[in-house]
């Protein structure tokens, strides 16, 4: 709901020149709170993980109209990170916990589809509050939706067996806490291929406006709505003809989307162009998602669901810092940032034809 206003928001406050800031600093708190949910959500539960994420949005969310500085933004965006941090990482073990182990690939598309469906509407709705009412009322309702998934989480059975009750020393970390090494495969994938994610996030308002799209959050749609229609479809592809094979797919389309991005002359080529990198991305998450846990240790899936996003928002966080460090209000600017993702996320591609090996894994399971 948020992101499409926001570099608006911080240009009206005059810092236009802190645009890749927007995406970075968030991204920047939910890296380093992984480890921290990664445990956590091994430890103490699934579910109290994903009520911190929730909670951490709803009081963002009157935060955000009563810091109007520069600075006061900047520090929330950090806060509001952590909401990132917990809940993405408990809800993706809490999936794998219920489902079958063969149908992995096809139940995180239907995960990536409730996702797509928020990031498919949430813009829209953000854009439209924002003209009908005033984007502090858009602050106000994004807090409204982070209640109502607090109230959904009460009444949710916890999958994780023996868990242990809170105490201070689950915050220490160690370095084996960071990083579940079996995953490293599927992250590589996922840091290079969000990059791009990160650069649309921070310039693809203004590049849409530029264009000649009213609304900012049209390319969010489109988008959305394509990965929607592809989901279910690549996750069960995923669990037959293995995770490479879709992956390779995937990166190959992503890459086709991102010169288009690049090139697009018109509204209507760059909406062609985002229909084009929905279903890319749509292909691309479930599996990668799905590939994680097929590398992991169940014992540790936390972990290495954190491992990923760590990734995943690295991967974010650079795309933002690159797209904001060549943009600097230049529209110039923009098609050469999607050319730099373009060859970022063909790195990917060589990495998983070229480099990549597997290697057998020694099964474990939860006792």
């Amino acid at each position: 709901m948020l992101i499409p206003e926001l570099p608006a928001y911080l240009s009206n406050m005059g810092g236009a020149e802190y645009k890749g800031l927007i995406i970075a600093l968030f991204t920047l708190t939910a890296g380093i709170s992984r480890p921290f949910s990664g445990k956590l959500t091994d430890t103490i539960g699934r579910v109290p993980v994903m009520a911190v994420g929730s909670l951490v949005c709803f009081v963002c969310g009157f935060l955000y109209p009563l810091l109007t500085t520069v600075a006061g933004f900047l520090f929330l965006r950090l806060i509001h990170g952590f909401s990132t941090g917990f809940k993405p990482t408990a809800t993706a073990a809490y999936v794998a916990d219920i489902v079958p182990v063969n149908r992995w690939g096809e139940a995180m598309g239907v995960h990536g589809v409730c996702f797509s469906t928020g990031l498919a509407i949430g813009p829209a709705i953000g854009s439209t509050i924002t003209d009908h009412y005033s984007i502090n009322i858009l602050f106000y309702c994004s807090s409204l939706f982070a209640l109502l998934s607090i109230v959904i989480l009460a009444n949710m059975k916890e999958t994780l067996p023996d868990k242990e009750k809170f105490k201070f020393v689950h915050l220490k970390i160690s370095r084996k806490d960071i990083v579940e090494w079996r995953v490293i495969p599927s992250v590589i994938i996922i840091f290079l291929s969000y990059v791009s994610y990160g650069a649309i996030l921070t310039v693809i308002s203004d590049w849409s406006k530029h264009l000649g799209t009213s609304n900012k959050g049209l390319f969010f749609m489109v988008f959305t709505l394509t990965s929607l229609l592809i989901r279910f479809v690549a996750g069960k592809a995923s669990d037959r003809y293995g995770r490479p094979v879709i992956l390779k797919i995937s990166l190959t389309l992503l890459a086709i989307a991102l010169f288009w991005i690049a090139v697009s002359d018109s509204s209507v080529m760059l909406m062609s162009a985002s229909a084009l990198y929905g279903v890319a991305t749509g292909m691309l998450s479930p599996t990668a998602t799905a590939w994680t846990v097929d590398l992991s240790n169940p014992l540790h899936r936390g972990k290495a669901m954190a491992t990923m996003y760590i990734a995943l928002e690295a991967g974010i966080g650079l795309g933002a810092l690159l797209a904001g460090w060549l943009f600097i209000d230049d529209l110039a600017m923009i098609p050469v940032t999607f050319y730099y993702c373009t060859g970022i996320t063909l790195m990917a591609l060589v990495y998983l034809q070229f480099i990549y090996k597997p290697k057998p894994l020694i099964p474990e399971t939860i006792s």
